[in-house]
């Protein structure tokens, strides 16, 4: 037995296929790099990942985090994942660029092909056709549907193209999320939206035709918040199993964590796919097409030791993501082993402004990591540590000050208690809650707490073994100015003077205690 969520992190916008033997799925990572994240599994419960699509994507300023703001937010999402004929496809659009993307492979770890497909299709599913001719379904509230030219280029001239639904009785949402199928000579399109009479959240909906320009009939399949705050479970793709069940995968908002998927068993019922019980199970009975497969975790601890492959390239273990595309000359795992080395080329103003911050994602219910920094090679002005990142983020770093140093817990979220009384959410600078003396090396950590919806981060360094906890935790929000659940982030940033090293290691990070034992 499996339960839900089968993975507590942020993996949104989730399609799944299943070829042969083996399942895989491909999950929005918008302005991390590299992006489109693929996992594997052999069970639809247990998940591993394999690889990315890109390592960049067009290197844009924005991309690049160069132009002040970077794509916070924007970048790639809701991507289509297809198997045929032997080549894997997957289809996205960026919102930073206005384009949509297409990569071919024949083999799911790559190398993949790039193309763009002329137009902006948002939220897009792909359709490869008995006859061999190709569609894409996408829209928001309009739903449309386009036949592309056989080298996936762009819409067909003198092709089918049509609005298929409107989604007119909504008070939030419309029709979007879209995921399309041809099963049994049928054709199958499922949505979320919102739906004026629902229960104030978002719902699946799932609608079929006899023929891509015949009328679409359905509606409503799925209105179930599993019993967190009325957050519904809703969007994602359907895959059948080799047993040949039907099941759902599809996601919940759930907080500063993100938004975490779900496995739904399905069945067909009066002509439209439905969740058995109309319900989402807490658990589920698997079997595996691999029953000894071992699954590396979706969050490593790093220990920073690694060997460049045969063409001089490093690859960082696959639960590490850039912030945004990285600049390659600036860090180093290689020049000290056991050490992240980053270095400065420029002033930045905070720490989500700061190049090279790599990242990994938080996991629920609980959990921490810690890291080691030797602040050497800093510059006055300058800030090393832990966060934990998003728009309104904690960050626990190691600072140079007049040639003496301190940690301080730099943070931006919501109001507290301050002497200024200036909410923290309205500065442009970061605020200094806490700080106290240390040496030039630091031991610093963060722990999470996501239960019953509290999304707090705790935050300590370590002194004489123990560890203290310093400042005030940081009440985690969800803000989609960023659009991601919260990550750990190791960064480095200057603030008067560029060219300094920080030296990062003995990384790890783990489940969290607690109650009684929290701060032992």
């Amino acid at each position: 037995m499996a339960r839900n969520p089968v993975i507590w992190s942020d993996y949104p916008d989730i399609d799944v296929i299943r070829a042969e033997d083996t399942y895989y799925m491909v999950s929005t990572t918008m302005h991390f790099m590299p992006g489109a994240v693929i996992l594997r599994s052999y069970d639809l419960c247990h998940w591993e990942i394999i690889s990315y699509v890109y390592d960049t994507l067009d290197s844009t300023e924005g991309q690049k985090l160069s132009d002040g703001k970077g794509i916070y937010g924007k970048g790639m999402w809701a991507a289509s994942l297809r198997y045929h004929k032997g080549v894997f496809y997957v289809c996205f659009a960026a919102n930073d660029t206005g384009k949509t993307y297409l990569f071919q492979s024949e083999n799911i770890y790559g190398p993949w092909k790039k193309q763009y497909i002329e137009g902006f299709y948002h939220d897009a599913s792909l359709l490869f056709d008995d006859d061999d001719r190709i569609y894409i379904m996408y829209g928001n509230r309009q739903i449309y549907i386009t036949e592309l030219e056989p080298d996936l280029s762009g819409p067909l001239k003198g092709g089918l193209d049509r609005m298929v639904l409107e989604d007119s009785d909504n008070y939030k949402l419309g029709f979007e999320g879209t995921h399309l199928y041809k099963i049994n000579g049928k054709y199958y399109a499922f949505f979320i939206h919102w739906a004026k009479n629902g229960n104030g959240r978002r719902m699946e909906a799932c609608y079929v035709s006899d023929s891509l320009d015949g009328q679409f009939k359905g509606g409503d399949i799925l209105d179930d918040s599993f019993g967190y705050i009325n957050a519904g479970v809703a969007q994602g793709g359907i895959v059948q199993a080799h047993n040949g069940k039907w099941y759902g995968m599809f996601f919940q908002d759930r907080g500063a964590v993100g938004r975490c998927p779900f496995l739904v068993p399905m069945h067909i019922e009066d002509g439209l796919f439905i969740p058995d019980g109309r319900k989402v199970p807490e658990e589920i009975e698997i079997t595996s097409t691999r029953p000894g497969h071992i699954y590396k975790p979706l969050n490593e601890s790093d220990n920073f030791l690694y060997k460049a492959d045969n063409k001089g390239k490093i690859h960082l273990k696959k639960a590490w993501q850039w912030n945004h595309e990285p600049d390659n000359s600036l860090w180093s795992v290689t020049s000290k082993p056991g050490h992240l080395i980053i270095k400065t080329d420029r002033l930045s103003s905070n720490v989500t402004m700061a190049k090279n911050t790599l990242t990994q994602r938080m996991y629920g219910p609980a959990c921490t990591a810690e890291v080691q920094i030797d602040g050497s090679g800093l510059n006055n002005g300058d800030y090393a540590g832990i966060c934990a990142f998003q728009e309104f983020y904690g960050f626990l770093a190691l600072t140079r000050r007049e040639d003496a140093y301190e940690i301080v817990l730099q943070k931006k979220g919501l109001p507290e208690s301050s002497k200024t009384g200036i909410p923290d959410d309205v500065r442009h600078v970061p605020v200094e809650c806490a700080k106290v003396k240390a040496g030039k090396k630091a031991c610093l950590k963060i722990t999470c707490d996501f239960t019953d919806g509290k999304d707090k981060a705790y935050f300590f360094y370590k002194e004489n073994g123990k560890w203290k906890e310093i400042g005030n935790p940081l009440k985690m929000v969800f803000k989609l100015s960023h659009f991601t659940g919260y990550r750990f982030a190791l960064s480095y940033y200057s603030s008067r003077l560029a060219g300094g090293i920080a030296d990062f290691s003995g990384f790890q990070t783990g489940q969290e205690v607690y109650g009684d034992e929290k701060n032992k």
